[in-house]
């Protein structure tokens, strides 16, 4: 079985994702802007990960969009960001990124990344200040901060980095399945 993963990655999590998984499939790997549906016709698995703006994945609609070229193909997308994994943040990415019409031939996964303010673009830059600003308006008017919304606090200053390896063993086991 023959495999490609393809990535858009903002501040490096994503892309590194997908290098460790194309080591662990022996796939290739492109980025995403490198590639057009008509190279994927060698291959029998595609998988594409992209780190989250808001709850959007970035650049998935090269997948979503081209669906009817892949259905014959095993089709994976992972989703990077810093919030921790669960089934609510899944259900989430899932139904803002991939239609209805195509989740039952499409296998998500999410893999929890990191935030580093400085490797952003200056758009996201400006957002990501605005969040900061309503996250310390909140904290001074002395309401409960979630966990997540501490977190977030504390990476601006520094950056963090949730990957690790072990978090693409179901992706691997998934294709090899």
């Amino acid at each position: 079985m023959k495999s490609v993963v393809i990535y858009k990655s903002k501040t490096g999590f994503a892309k590194k994702y997908a290098e460790w998984l194309a080591e662990d499939l022996s796939a290739d790997i492109f980025e995403v802007s490198t590639v057009n549906v008509s190279m994927l016709t060698e291959y029998d698995t595609v998988i594409y990960g992209g780190s989250l703006h808001a709850v959007g994945i970035i650049g998935v609609n090269f997948i979503t969009n081209n669906a009817d070229k892949l259905k014959d193909k095993k089709v994976i997308i992972f989703a990077t960001g810093a919030s921790p994994s669960t089934e609510q943040v899944a259900k989430e990415i899932i139904t803002n990124n991939i239609p209805a019409s195509l989740q039952r031939h499409i296998k998500f996964f999410y893999l929890r990344g990191g935030f580093v303010y400085d490797k952003l673009p200056l758009t996201d830059k400006v957002l990501m200040t605005l969040l900061k600003w309503k996250i310390q308006r909140k904290n001074k008017q002395k309401k409960a901060l979630t966990r997540d919304e501490k977190g977030m606090l504390a990476a601006y200053d520094k950056p963090v980095d949730f990957t690790k390896k072990e978090y693409i063993a179901d992706i691997v086991s998934y294709v090899n399945s």
